[in-house]
């Protein structure tokens, strides 16, 4: 089924542009996601972009890498870890988090829509804690049995791959098959990220947002 609102992945430019313009609407977002389309703007006050990258980077939910110092702070219960508890606490943190200093592809239309997402059920968080202090997160966009993570942040040391790993085990336990991670980098393939082509991509994309899971019982 070809997008509503977007030319075909296929369309895209080299390095991945599929549209420019067009707004954050749930109905554009949820558009996009069901066809391997996703927003990353440049500045707040821009058009916005709309990308579609080949290769593509996926976590396989059977074979995150947990390290053996991940695994020992996984089983120390350090870290407290919750689901859609502080989820506009979770965007601020991806938002400003280490790294972010020098700017953000979170502006804030994009928080504002992500909002709307998460109240509409369409987007969650999961969130870690240590002394009842906010510490890290990751959240995303859940369609059928697709989860696309948007992006994640910490504060202390392992924290959001604590937040992370709670995901992967969440999604397994609720029939999920397919979690985008959009591109790959060193830290995530670490993590057991990988590439696969767009094409590839596409065809688990199509039979994942059919299934009938929901995140939530």
């Amino acid at each position: 089924m070809q997008p509503l609102f977007f030319p075909p992945p296929s369309e895209a430019t080299p390095d991945g542009l599929v549209a420019v313009g067009g707004h954050l609407s749930p109905e554009w977002l949820l558009d996009a996601y069901r066809h391997g389309i996703f927003p990353w703007p440049v500045y707040d006050d821009e058009p916005m972009l709309w990308w579609s990258p080949d290769p593509r980077a996926i976590l396989p939910l059977d074979d995150m890498k947990i390290s053996r110092r991940l695994r020992r702070t996984l089983r120390s219960g350090k870290f407290q870890v919750t689901c859609n508890q502080a989820f506009a606490q979770v965007l601020t943190g991806c938002a400003t988090g280490p790294g972010r200093e020098d700017g953000t592809w979170l502006t804030q239309q994009m928080l504002d829509a992500y909002t709307i997402m998460h109240q509409l059920g369409h987007a969650h968080s999961f969130e870690t804690w240590y002394q009842d202090q906010l510490v890290g997160g990751v959240y995303g966009i859940a369609i059928g049995g697709f989860f696309a993570a948007e992006s994640m942040f910490y504060r202390q040391r392992d924290a959001s791959k604590v937040a992370l790993a709670s995901l992967v085990d969440h999604l397994n336990r609720r029939g999920y098959q397919l979690l985008d991670v959009q591109q790959w980098t060193p830290h995530t393939g670490r993590l057991g990220v990988i590439e696969i082509s767009r094409d590839d991509y596409l065809d688990r994309l199509a039979a994942a947002v059919r299934l009938p899971v929901t995140f939530v019982p």
